[in-house]
């Protein structure tokens, strides 16, 4: 017992330690939550919070809410959050009673077998898996086509993209104004190398947008992780909206990482847990760069898709392919059956059914919350 006691006392100490450090410089990327976890239960013999499989990723426990395409509240995260109930009618001086709804969301898009969207499908036409066991009722359904967006530009400005630079961001330019929608959408720019520049924060000016993608110039290393870690974590998780939007990421890079102070995992988990979906554009032509397994990874834990051009005017195809995914979601809640607040996590299986040789294309499971 005495034993036991002093184990937990140590783990406390570290996780206290660890808290100060970052506190005195911010810039020292924490590890991801499951990282913690992990480092605290080792000495306890407690199983940590599992990570989830190399083939197969989580989904944000920010989901959105709405019944039948009524949008009941914002986009912030509804598995395992107080929602506030009024005092019923004539009962004014009542307390506020608080109650949690643990529903969890997906979005998702839907191919045939030629890889074209397939936007007219309605909620009957999928069936949900979650950790193993049928959903059973499909709580909303809507089709996500001119949902506000949220949008992060990340481009790889290290030495190794020099020759291609200027390419690359005069179609990033092309993506932005053909993208963002004044006085709906927003973007921020993003440029790193060995560490990482906001050139331009949210905004819906796409003049402001082409200014900030113009001011970067490469050179130095190159810190990816570090970079889509930070953008998830101080930029669209902390995003604020009125109403349900879409965050997503845009990273343009060859994915050779060789300065990062968190690892790939780390940097997918920040994205799960800010509920981005993570695109990926290659910067290796022609395909086939040792980076590309790493773009591969990423984009499809967060549900996004990885893009190898073959040549550098393929770029540029990436960006519109991008833009149609982004108008062309749907969107659907559940509750998991026997969910605990547990910080596990639960894979999330979406399925087509009544048509064949249907694709869906989604997150492959989520975070549960911990409080």
């Amino acid at each position: 017992m005495q034993r036991s006691r002093n184990i937990v006392l140590v783990a406390l100490a570290a996780l206290l330690l660890a808290v100060i450090a970052y506190s005195q410089n911010p810039d020292e990327l924490p590890s991801a939550p499951s990282a913690v976890i992990q480092q605290k239960a080792q000495p306890a013999q407690q199983a940590p919070s599992p990570s989830p499989p190399a083939e197969a990723s989580s989904a944000a426990t920010t989901p959105d809410q709405g019944t039948d395409g009524k949008q009941e509240a914002s986009d912030a995260a509804t598995t395992g959050v107080g929602v506030k109930e009024k005092p019923k009618s004539g009962s004014e001086e009542s307390p506020t009673i608080v109650r949690t709804v643990n529903e969890v969301s997906v979005v998702f898009t839907v191919t045939d077998k030629h890889n074209h969207y397939v936007k007219d499908l309605g909620k009957g036409d999928f069936k949900v898996v979650d950790d193993e066991k049928p959903v059973e009722e499909i709580r909303s359904f809507r089709r996500e086509t001119e949902l506000p967006l949220r949008v992060g530009l990340l481009i790889d400005a290290s030495n190794s993209i020099r020759d291609r630079f200027k390419f690359e961001q005069e179609s990033a330019i092309e993506f932005l104004n053909q993208t963002i929608r004044p006085r709906y959408d927003q973007a921020f720019v993003l440029g790193f190398d060995t560490e990482s520049e906001i050139t331009q924060d949210f905004t819906d000016s796409t003049e402001a947008l082409s200014r900030g993608v113009r001011a970067m110039r490469p050179g130095g290393g190159t810190a990816l992780f570090d970079a889509l870690y930070k953008a998830s974590r101080d930029k669209l998780m902390q995003s604020s909206q009125t109403g349900s939007v879409r965050r997503a990421i845009i990273l343009v890079t060859d994915g050779d990482d060789n300065a990062s102070h968190v690892t790939r995992e780390e940097a997918i988990e920040m994205a799960l847990r800010a509920n981005v979906i993570v695109y990926t554009i290659s910067t290796n032509f022609p395909a086939g760069g040792r980076g590309d397994k790493e773009l591969l990874r990423i984009a499809d834990a967060t549900g996004g898709r990885s893009f190898e051009p073959f040549q550098l005017t393929d770029v540029a195809n990436a960006f519109a392919q991008i833009q149609d995914d982004l108008r062309s979601q749907y969107a659907l809640s559940y509750r998991p059956a026997n969910f605990a607040h547990d910080g596990r996590y639960r894979t999330i299986e979406v399925l087509a059914q009544n048509r064949k040789g249907l694709k869906v294309r989604s997150r492959h499971g989520y975070y549960a919350p911990t409080e």
